[in-house]
C-alpha cells in the first residue's frame, strides 16, 4: 500500500508547479497554465486556501488544495457550514492511470472528515470521466451539474 504525504506548499515549490501545469495532461483540464500559476501563486498564504505538495512514498508527484467553500462564489448552493472544497491535479505524468488520484483524495479526505469536516465537496468538469471516477472510488458521489465561475461542472459530494 502506498503511503501518502501532504506538505504544506511553500514559494519554493512555485517552479515544480508551473512546470507541471504546462504538461500536456494537466493543461487539457486545468487550461491556460499562466492564468493558473498566477492563480495557485496568487493563494500562497491565503488562510482560506490551504495548498499541499502531494508524495507517494517520499516522491512528491502532485498538488491539492483545499478551501473553505464561503470564501469563493462556487455556484454550489447551500452547503453545511465548514464545508470544504478540494481541487488537485497529479503533475508527473508516469503517476497517471496508475490509482494514485482516487487513493490520494480519499486519504485526504479521509483526514478531513475524522477531525469534524461536515462535508467534502469537489467540481471536475463533467468531460473529465478520469476525474469523475477517481472521486467515485475516493467516496464522493454525483450530486447535480453546476454553474460556476469557470463553467459547468459535476458537484461531487463526499460526507461521513
Amino acid at each position: 500500500m502506498t503511503a501518502f504525504a501532504f506538505r504544506p506548499m511553500l514559494a519554493d515549490d512555485l517552479p515544480t508547479i508551473k512546470r507541471w501545469l504546462e504538461a500536456p495532461h494537466v493543461r487539457e483540464w486545468w487550461h491556460d497554465p499562466a492564468e493558473q500559476f498566477e492563480l495557485v501563486s496568487g493563494d500562497l498564504g491565503d488562510p482560506e486556501m490551504a495548498q499541499f505538495m502531494v508524495a507517494a512514498d517520499g516522491r512528491e508527484f502532485a498538488y491539492l488544495q483545499c478551501y473553505k467553500l464561503g470564501a469563493w462564489d462556487s455556484g454550489f448552493g447551500p452547503q453545511p457550514q465548514g464545508t470544504r472544497g478540494l481541487d488537485q491535479f497529479i503533475g508527473e505524468a508516469s503517476m497517471v492511470g496508475r490509482g494514485h488520484g482516487s487513493a490520494f483524495v480519499r486519504a485526504f479526505a479521509d483526514r478531513l472528515l475524522a477531525d469534524g469536516t461536515p462535508r467534502v465537496v469537489t467540481d471536475p468538469d463533467p468531460a473529465n470521466r478520469r476525474a469523475i471516477r477517481a472521486y467515485e472510488k475516493a467516496g464522493f458521489r454525483r450530486d447535480r451539474l453546476v454553474k460556476t465561475p469557470d463553467g459547468t461542472a459535476l458537484l461531487m459530494i463526499r460526507d461521513p
